[in-house]
């Protein structure tokens, strides 16, 4: 089943789900450095106008507090579908560090982001997930990232991540 579909399944009491399927070990690095290709690539096609660190800033919400405030500035979305406008800013997922300490740090995130839709990829490395997250946007540690809907390289891996698929190694993918 596509992480997609667990994510709301998974969460019972707002805490972090101990998942078999969270990414760790080998299938993690392919993931992050499928990401991290997918970051440059944007980049590129972007341009080198603006400031690294501020260009991450416009495709991921970085840390807990900043995902929680994107979140919570996105309308709820019921199950039959919202005649509310869509908001300006949208997540596709938030990347969380499933080994985070202490927990009540990041509890309040699966909750919410079932409220509004939005599927949650755990990552999990011996104790060191937030310092391979922080690793993907330039930082020393990131509990919490959230991906920014942008339509760009990054957000077609993670739509491949997100519908189950393997990341390929070698492929970078191009924006249509």
């Amino acid at each position: 089943m596509p992480i997609r579909n667990k994510a709301a399944k998974d969460i019972v009491d707002g805490s972090l789900p101990q998942r078999p399927d969270c990414y760790e070990g080998e299938r993690l690095v392919r993931v992050l450095k499928s990401i991290q290709r997918g970051v440059e690539s944007a980049r590129v096609l972007a341009g080198n106008s603006l400031p690294e660190k501020i260009w991450l800033k416009q495709q991921f919400a970085i840390g807990i507090n900043d995902v929680t405030r994107v979140l919570e500035r996105m309308a709820p979305i019921a199950d039959k579908g919202s005649s509310a406008q869509a908001p300006c800013l949208r997540l596709q997922a938030i990347l969380l560090a499933a080994d985070c300490n202490p927990r009540w740090l990041t509890k309040h995130l699966p909750t919410l982001a079932s409220s509004r839709k939005v599927p949650l990829i755990f990552v999990k490395d011996n104790k060191k997930g937030s310092l391979r997250l922080g690793e993907l946007v330039k930082l020393k540690t990131a509990i919490a990232i959230g991906v920014k809907a942008k339509g760009n390289a990054i957000n077609q891996i993670i739509e491949e991540i997100l519908d189950g698929d393997e990341v390929n190694d070698g492929a970078l993918l191009e924006v249509h």
